[in-house]
């Protein structure tokens, strides 16, 4: 008889591509806060949101 609850490993697998997708998200919004003003303002973006969502340091 199936029940409703998810399994262990399906509530794992789904813990750990949230946290991959947040740690996409600070990486791409780092890259982003490299470009100047104007290019973020032309793109939809602005420098306070970027740094409210967070963000890592990135460093080719």
């Amino acid at each position: 008889m199936p029940t409703k609850s998810r399994g262990f490993l399906r509530n794992a697998y789904d813990a750990m591509v949230e946290a991959r997708q947040r740690q996409a998200n600070q990486y791409v919004n780092g890259a982003l806060l490299m470009l100047d003003d104007e290019t973020l303002k032309a793109r939809g973006y602005s420098r306070s949101d970027l740094r409210r969502k967070g963000y890592s340091a990135s460093y080719l």
